[in-house]
């Protein structure tokens, strides 16, 4: 099969997910096309990018400039570059009386530019919400060809419906041939929202098995319990309550050091945290790292910190790919009551779970699992099978290539 994804970055160090779907799909027979508005940090990519020469099979958009007028009058001179390809099909993405936004804001044809090298697909993939919203409006002007999927994860089910409303996906509902919701609490959505059930399947995201390991976690007598959070630093991730949390306990004469993995936009913020509660010699933010390092650090590890929440902007994650890998290398996971969370952290079994922004029963919860290491390996034991039976990458490829092909023979 020949397969378009799309996707709003690439490469991103933080959408492993999508990663390990491309080159699943490659490693399956299958070609694999990349569409892209921008690339996230060329200077630092996962090793997977290089050994599959993906950023060859890589295509951006044009740039879109912030200015309506400039953004317009560049949008002319594209359409006069290369209009020769396909004049009519190019000319369409500006029926903003048809199209809305996408066409008005000239989104369409910028994003039509780099398909005109390749129009025709078996499988056009999209993920996030918006990328399908122009994706589907760009198959029906005639600019590219194949089965159109989307996976809906979490920002495009919370922010973007706050912002532009719940009707913002109506047309790509008429026009769309399957949704993939990465989780249950996202499809029940999909469906209030009135997309048709049987267009909607859940399919969650999954990590590759054979990179985490498995150690049943233990601590030596009088040893420091060493907890870590993988996060984009942004408000979502919640951060900021699990620094409040280890402060408690450090308060309380417990030995802990938290290490959190991870940049972003709140770095500053969370800096001034640590500093203003005095816990400089407990709290680290180690930035960002490739995965070989994050696997490092999760190996000295004992307990996983997850403490999402919902974002002022309404923002909410997925099913966040960071604990996947967390349980599956034994670490007993204490998380939020979050959107698909509850669907893989078993509270009681695996880890725990408790309310979002609630530092109180955030830090009672570790400092149970700080007392009680010997809790720590039935834990993990149970975070690991969680996975291997619904969150493995390789089980989780093989169903969608039986998605893309289902979906090809009804077609017929």
């Amino acid at each position: 099969m020949r397969i378009a994804f799309i996707v709003s970055e690439f490469p991103s160090l933080s959408e492993t997910f999508i990663l390990n779907q491309i080159t699943g799909l490659i490693d399956r027979g299958h070609e694999v096309d990349i569409y892209a508005s921008r690339p996230k940090n060329l200077a630092k990519v996962h090793a997977d990018v290089q050994r599959y020469g993906l950023l060859a099979r890589t295509y951006y958009r044009p740039r879109m400039l912030r200015s309506r007028f400039l953004r317009v009058l560049k949008g002319m001179g594209l359409l006069l570059m290369n209009g020769w390809r396909a004049p009519i099909s190019l000319l369409r993405t500006l029926n903003f009386i048809r199209y809305g936004k996408p066409a008005a804001s000239c989104t369409m044809l910028y994003a039509a530019i780099p398909h005109l090298k390749q129009r025709r697909y078996d499988i056009v993939h999209c993920h996030f919400g918006p990328n399908g919203v122009v994706e589907a409006s760009l198959r029906d002007a005639g600019v590219v060809r194949g089965k159109l999927i989307t996976v809906f994860h979490g920002y495009d089910m919370t922010m973007e419906l706050r912002r532009n409303g719940e009707g913002m996906y109506a047309r790509l509902f008429d026009l769309g041939d399957l949704f993939l919701p990465i989780s249950e609490h996202w499809a029940s959505l999909l469906v209030r929202m009135g997309c048709n059930p049987s267009r909607v399947a859940v399919h969650h995201m999954g990590i590759d098995l054979g990179r985490f390991e498995y150690v049943a976690r233990t601590l030596k007598p009088g040893g420091i319990v060493r907890l870590v959070s993988i996060a984009r630093l942004t408000e979502k991730k919640g951060i900021e309550y699990a620094i409040r949390a280890v402060a408690a306990l450090t308060a309380s004469g417990k030995q802990v050091e938290y290490r959190v993995i991870g940049d972003g936009p709140v770095r500053e913020e969370l800096e001034s945290l640590i500093d203003e509660l005095g816990v400089r010699d407990s709290v680290v933010l180690v930035g960002s790292k490739q995965q070989e390092e994050v696997i490092e650090i999760l190996k000295q590890s004992h307990l996983f910190l997850a403490p999402s929440v919902t974002a002022s902007n309404g923002d909410q994650e997925g099913t966040p790919v960071a604990i996947m890998e967390a349980m599956a290398m034994g670490l007993p996971v204490v998380s939020t009551r979050h959107s698909g969370i509850p669907e893989l952290v078993d509270d009681g079994r695996s880890g725990y779970l408790v309310a979002e922004r609630d530092v109180g029963e955030l830090t009672q919860r570790l400092g149970e699992l700080v007392d009680h290491p010997e809790a720590w390996p039935r834990m993990g034991e149970a975070g690991r099978a969680i996975v291997e039976d619904r969150y493995d990458i390789n089980k989780l490829n093989d169903r969608l290539v039986e998605i893309y092909q289902r979906l090809l023979a009804g077609s017929e």
